[in-house]
């Protein structure tokens, strides 16, 4: 009979993996190319504009690319007004600053542009026009012209904090300029 032997995996922490069984192997994308079993890190699309995508290694991914037509996929009329709009230079890359769902030229932050919409002025609206359009939201909102009226007090402290906003902004893109 034999001899009972202490194990190594009493107590906690265990030191061994449980039922002896070993991590679970990961799985692994292999390259799509027929015939490559290495594995498949580097996606290629399918076809133009599509979130399909192969998967192929770098050796394929690399050959994959080397033969790829953007518009071999588009009709004859899409592919000359792609290239005609490449070529014309139409394609202006700086109106993506602010991804074209915003309001002026991407200049101005967002707190910015609100206080702007409270002054009722456009985005892209000078220092003097800021100026005369909070003077007269002080003027007509002042508490000492309109005593006992707290909607006015309230658009008053609302007039002046979106002017110091506005202030505070113009003052660090001065600053911004001398550096």
């Amino acid at each position: 009979m034999a001899r009972a032997r202490r194990s190594n995996d009493w107590g906690f922490p265990r030191w061994r993996d449980y039922d002896g069984a070993g991590k679970a192997p990961e799985a692994q994308r292999l390259c799509d190319r027929v015939g490559c079993s290495k594995p498949g890190n580097c996606p290629a699309p399918k076809a133009p504009n599509r979130p399909e995508r192969w998967w192929f290694c770098e050796e394929h991914a690399a050959e994959y690319n080397r033969g790829w037509d953007y518009f071999a996929a588009l009709t004859e009329e899409e592919a000359a007004a792609q290239e005609a709009e490449e070529q014309s230079g139409q394609r202006n890359y700086e109106r993506a600053r602010h991804w074209a769902w915003g309001e002026g030229d991407g200049s101005r932050t967002r707190a910015e542009l609100d206080a702007l919409k409270y002054l009722d002025l456009p985005p892209d609206a000078d220092e003097a026009a800021i100026k005369a359009a909070h003077r007269r939201l002080a003027k007509e909102n002042h508490p000492d012209l309109n005593p006992g009226d707290e909607e006015a007090a309230k658009r008053f402290q609302a007039a002046q904090a979106a002017y110091e906003i506005l202030r505070s902004a113009a003052e660090r893109r001065a600053e911004k300029q001398k550096a």
